[in-house]
């Protein structure tokens, strides 16, 4: 039985774009109120821009330099970040337009690049587009896709580099002014990347549909190549921005702290702008490609999942958009909950931050919950079928919702979980810190350890959620889980974004030789951001492991794979190279990193020992130099892990069939996800644990410290080692496992008409 839904088709057709032009234009607020923070004396308004007391101006440092020296540093920074992007982007154009070509051949020639109507794949009574026209299509979505993944990235790098001074010079007045600038910072990213990813789908699919009218089914699997191609990219930007992140990082880290003794940031050090521009290439560009990724093949597999069900057979045209919808009113509510920690609930002390972040996280995911209630009732008849595996299974508007609902609510217990094992507010961090007393062979121990244990609830929270959505609404309830995981990634993305800009707030004030209070309060700003980036990763990695799941659906359901059984050869000769790829993508990976950070390392100690001053603070040390080796690595290096993940299913589709590939997501899967967790909150706790130290706040952290001391030299080593895993490997993890799966169903029509050539021919 299926009945209309209360929202028209008109009503959905003004929702979708009005929300995404909500998000837009509250980002552009954020970014002028961000804006107002003034980084020259030489303005007319200057004598009004700062009101309030200064703590330089007690101190007697001369304000209009240390303005001057912000404006300085972050110029450094913005131009070395936007120069390394754009060098990458020129490499991953050449891999997208050769890829581009691939799709259209490969799927054009599913039918030898005939331009005849042929059956429909799930219902044979209807006749569907030519395979060339789908071929077109399907390249067009995923340039389009590639497109708004990198200005995705490159966006959210240019706020963050434009609010990282604005961040320093507000903490003159107070953390709680540094912490609302780099908190709407982080917005501007967020509701930027939210609405663009929305806004380009909805059109898309509008364009799309003028050519294939009622053939949605068609329609939505030339869709697919949207996520394809946001992925795809995120792979490269994850994975090239966290080789240069981290081989600064580690090569400033070892030589600075542990052989010089100087401190974080300090501006004696040739690696620090290197270290500063590869936290917005890394964590902020690299991040905003691959959440957009993940919301992209979230919404692709919906589709994909719905347009063979009753909304696709029916043309419910509202009910079908149900998954743009969940994103559309999660804009709206994200907007609410971004005004609580700006306007309604202002941070005034240190031991506000953290809290603050924290409550986002809540207030979003409750009123989330809301949304999704009336977003189901107004946009579901009460009664319709989901496809499940060649037959229709009747489904429930509540069921749905509960759907949606298990995924967000998943989202929020992996992001605390994840935030108990990497703030240093909580013992595992606190014992990891502990360990340090004997030296760094025991605080790798502890740190290892404590991110194998983070696993378990995580895992637990994926596996209910699979279950209870998959019993309700079969592959489509999973994909709508996972779009429930991410309806609130404006908020994510402004809570993750925050950490960077935080941490290269510090940088600056380090640099620019700001008082040792100014250093205090961004230090603040940055141990929060750190548990801050940790949740984020937990919500990309746990998104990742619902998307690929509901792909991977997806994928079996276009190959026309009727069951996977592991017992077979094929199946699971499979499922044993796909556990082993995570492990063979982060060995190249991590390798990457600590190739470049040798390169680093070298060339930071020659500039110590053979440039004369340089440790006094008379000479200026050779920065460019430091952002060439971490630039022209991560170039060469990115490509070798990039091209394992992108080729892998054209391999194994093409020489072994579908039924082998299906066994290599599925291994790909399991191992991926359990990797990812570990690495990701290992590397966050070994990097609290440090900071836990030089914080030096209780009693017991005084007692390990200070800076300088055996314990904090053996922190800053497990910090070292702990930042491939969490910002290069960890983070990428997520991408491959969604990447295989999204790349698989795009081909799959190939692989199935031509696929499996080696056992063909035995």
């Amino acid at each position: 039985m299926v009945t209309s839904t209360i929202l028209s088709d008109l009503g959905t057709e003004i929702l979708i774009p009005a929300c995404a032009l909500v998000g837009i234009v509250f980002s552009l607020l954020q970014w002028f109120l961000v804006s107002k923070v003034s980084l020259s004396l030489d303005k007319p308004d200057a004598k009004h821009a700062f009101t309030e007391s200064l703590i330089e101006e007690e101190e007697g440092v001369n304000d209009h330099n240390v303005v001057q020296k912000c404006a300085e540093i972050q110029n450094a920074i913005s131009e070395g970040a936007t120069s390394f992007l754009f060098t990458e982007y020129q490499y991953v154009g050449i891999f997208m337009i050769a890829f581009a070509v691939l799709i259209f051949v490969f799927l054009g020639s599913v039918e030898g690049f005939s331009t005849s109507y042929q059956q429909c794949t799930y219902d044979t009574t209807k006749m569907c587009k030519p395979a060339l026209f789908t071929a077109v299509f399907s390249t067009v979505s995923f340039i389009l896709g590639a497109i708004t993944s990198v200005i995705s990235g490159f966006l959210g790098m240019k706020i963050a580099t434009y609010a990282n001074a604005r961040t320093t010079l507000e903490a003159r007045k107070g953390v709680g002014k540094a912490f609302i600038v780099a908190f709407r910072s982080g917005a501007v990213m967020g509701f930027l990347l939210a609405a663009n990813g929305l806004l380009v789908l909805y059109i898309t699919i509008n364009v799309f549909k003028i050519y294939y009218g009622d053939d949605w089914e068609g329609l939505f699997e030339a869709i697919t190549g949207y996520g394809l191609g946001g992925s795809s990219m995120a792979l490269f930007g994850r994975v090239g921005g966290g080789i240069y992140t981290k081989a600064a990082d580690v090569g400033a880290d070892l030589v600075g702290k542990v052989e010089r003794n100087i401190p974080e940031d300090d501006p004696r050090n040739p690696a620090v702008i290197a270290d500063n521009v590869g936290d917005n290439v890394g964590d902020i560009a690299g991040m905003g490609s691959d959440l957009f990724g993940s919301y992209a093949e979230s919404s692709c597999a919906a589709l994909v999942v719905a347009s063979i069900s009753s909304f696709g057979n029916n043309h419910d045209f509202t009910a079908m958009m149900y998954p743009l919808l969940i994103s559309s009113v999660g804009i709206l509510v994200c907007l609410i909950t971004t005004l609580f920690a700006t306007d309604i609930f202002e941070v005034k002390t240190v031991k506000e931050i953290e809290p603050s972040l924290k409550n986002q996280l809540i207030i979003s995911t409750v009123l989330m919950t809301i949304g999704i209630a009336l977003v189901s009732w107004i946009a579901l008849p009460y009664s319709f079928t989901i496809f499940n595996f060649g037959v229709q299974k009747e489904v429930k508007n509540w069921q749905l919702f509960l759907c949606v609902g298990v995924g967000l609510w998943a989202g929020l217990i992996i992001g605390f979980v994840t935030e108990y094992y990497t703030s240093n507010a909580y013992s595992p961090v606190k014992d990891v810190a502990d360990s340090c007393r004997t030296g760094a062979a025991t605080n790798v121990i502890f740190g290892l350890a404590l991110g194998y244990k983070s696993v378990i609830i995580p895992i637990f929270a994926i596996a209910i959620s699979i279950f209870v959505s998959f019993s309700f609404a079969a592959m489509y309830g999973i994909a709508v889980a996972a779009l429930g995981m991410l309806s609130t990634i404006a908020t994510g993305l402004a809570i993750d974004a925050y950490g960077p800009i935080s941490d290269n707030a510090g940088g600056i004030a380090e640099m620019a030789g700001m008082s040792h209070r100014i250093r205090e309060r961004t230090d603040a700003l940055d141990a929060a951001g750190n548990t801050t980036a940790a949740i984020g990763k937990g919500f990309a990695i746990g998104s990742a492991a619902l998307v690929s799941l509901a792909l991977f659906g997806a994928f079996v359901s276009r190959a026309e794979i009727t069951t996977v059984d592991v017992l077979t050869p094929k199946v699971f000769i499979g499922l044993l190279v796909g556990a082993m790829l995570p492990y063979w993508f982060s060995a190249m990976t991590m390798k990457s990193v600590g190739k470049a950070a040798l390169s680093m390392v070298e060339e930071v100690r020659r500039q110590f020992n053979t440039i004369p001053g340089l440790m006094e603070g008379t000479a200026k040390p050779d920065y460019a130099t430091c952002v060439k080796i971490s630039t022209d690595a991560s170039i060469k290096e990115m490509i070798p892990p990039g091209a394992l993940v992108m080729l892998t299913p054209l391999i194994v589709g093409i020489f072994f069939g579908v039924e082998t590939l299906s066994g290599v997501l599925a291994g790909s899967l399991v191992s991926g996800v359990q990797i990812a967790i570990s690495a990701s909150n290992t590397g966050g706790a070994w990097d609290n644990a440090k900071k836990y130290i030089e914080a030096g706040a209780s009693e017991h952290a005084r007692t390990l410290g200070p800076k300088g001391s055996d314990a904090h030299k053996a922190a800053v080593i497990g910090d070292t080692v702990g930042d491939p895993l969490k910002d290069t490997s960890g983070p990428s993890l997520n991408i491959l496992i969604k990447l295989m799966a999204v790349e698989s169903l795009v081909f799959a029509p190939f692989f199935a008409t031509h696929g499996g050539l080696l056992f063909k021919i035995f």
